[in-house]
């Protein structure tokens, strides 16, 4: 079958080809050559007028740059030393930097048991004899030696140039576990606990090696609330020499460390609001002079810029005992406590706001040391200690703070009030260490 034709079809009309021109093409490329040149020699003539003119302008204007002379031209990579705004600041720029080599942080390790992943499999006697696979296994640990780990830390800072340290007991109260230091400049020591202080929360260690940079103590009993002070230490045991800077906000604080106020009862201490972190403990609190005046050791929990540190003055005493004896004692007269205020004496219904007050503690321990020196002159729970030596106890000036100031086998007399009616007792301190 043929296919019809299309009934209209395109006719393209044919292009003619172009005719040639004739006729020479030099005159054409001289007049645009003759232009060319021309409008370079125009604007090269323009230019250079506007600019005399321009320039005539600004020579009447009559500025005057100051020119300035440049010293000491900053290369790249160095930065100009930041320069203090006011005296304290400088005051604490410069303990911050004298300080700080002196301070070091403490790294606890101890052998921890490793374990290792094992699946039993409770069915595999029935798979064997039955040819049935059960897929049932019990995840079950297997200890598999030991390992050192880390897992803690604190701070500390050299007293001697030999490498003797202090710090807080409760940094370093695990007997088993092992002591290293590490210095700001990042070289370890292998640390030996010399001895604890256990009612003061202080410790001493000592590190072989020297001669080591030291901290000035200073006196602690010359200071005054709101004096400046410069906390450093291993803040959460990971940022290490971390500065913070405060004021003394309170003196003569009573810390009850267990939240009875019965046994772990820390007396007479600074309150700070520089911030004191978990890992500061053991740290220097200095002032301005750069001197010691007391150890970082506590922050109270659920508050804001409320730490405490023990006065360095109650860490000379141990200081120096270790240095002659290699321990530390300290007087004893063997009883538990709370120190009575006006709210303590008003829940309680007590005769008297003052005195130490002689009470079981929290977990029902006995209110009176076997064997102690206040049983063996009779002292009994319930009974109120109002004076010691003489000295009235109150929480300004509490029992801890007055028994520190004797030694062991010295003989006291005690005021003591039992069921209203007043005696004294004299008493023979004992001795008690770590």
């Amino acid at each position: 079958m043929e296919l019809p034709k299309p009934q209209f079809q395109m006719e393209y009309p044919k292009l003619k080809e172009p005719k040639k021109r004739s006729g020479f093409k030099f005159p054409l490329l001289f007049l645009i050559l003759i232009a060319f040149l021309g409008g370079a020699v125009g604007g090269i003539f323009i230019s250079t007028y506007y600019y005399r003119e321009i320039e005539k302008i600004f020579s009447k204007l009559k500025i005057e740059v100051p020119q300035r002379r440049v010293e000491n031209v900053e290369k790249p990579g160095e930065s100009t030393p930041y320069l203090p705004q006011t005296s304290q600041e400088e005051a604490i720029i410069k303990v911050v930097k004298e300080a700080s080599p002196a301070v070091v942080s403490v790294i606890i390790t101890k052998d921890i048991p490793k374990l290792k992943l094992y699946y039993e499999e409770p069915f595999k006697e029935f798979e064997e004899f039955f040819g049935i696979p059960f897929e049932f296994k019990i995840p079950q640990w297997k200890q598999e030696g030991y390992e050192k780990q880390e897992i803690g830390g604190g701070t500390a800072f050299f007293i001697s140039e030999d490498g003797m340290l202090l710090t807080n007991a409760h940094v370093v109260s695990d007997k088993e576990a092992e002591y290293t230091v590490l210095t700001n400049d990042g070289k370890k020591y292998p640390a030996k606990v010399l001895a604890r202080d256990t009612i003061r929360d202080l410790a001493i260690l000592k590190v072989e090696g020297g001669p080591f940079p030291t901290l000035k103590l200073g006196d602690s009993d010359k200071l005054q609330i709101g004096q400046t002070v410069i906390a450093i230490g291993n803040a959460l045991g990971e940022f290490r020499n971390t500065v913070s800077v405060g004021v003394i906000s309170g003196l003569g604080r009573t810390i009850t460390a267990s939240g009875g106020g019965i046994i772990e009862t820390i007396e007479d201490v600074i309150q700070t609001d520089a911030a004191i972190n978990r890992g500061n403990s053991g740290g220097p609190l200095l002032n301005l002079k750069g001197e010691v005046i007391g150890v970082n050791f506590a922050m109270a929990a659920g508050a804001e810029n409320i730490g405490f540190a023990i006065p360095i003055n109650k860490a000379k005493k141990d200081i120096e005992q270790v240095k002659k004896t290699g321990k530390i004692v300290f007087p004893f007269l063997g009883v538990r406590y709370v120190i009575i205020t006006d709210e303590i004496q008003k829940e309680n219904k007590l005769p008297v706001n003052y005195g130490a007050w002689i009470v079981k503690g929290e977990k029902g321990e006995s209110a009176i040391f076997p064997g102690s020196p206040a049983e063996k002159v009779g002292l009994k729970e319930g009974d109120i200690i109002l004076e010691f030596n003489g000295e009235k106890i109150t929480s300004e000036n509490p029992l801890a703070k007055i028994i520190m100031k004797y030694n062991p086998g010295d003989k006291v007399t005690l005021k003591v009030l039992r069921q209203n009616k007043e005696f004294s007792v004299e008493v023979i301190l004992g001795e008690r260490s770590e």
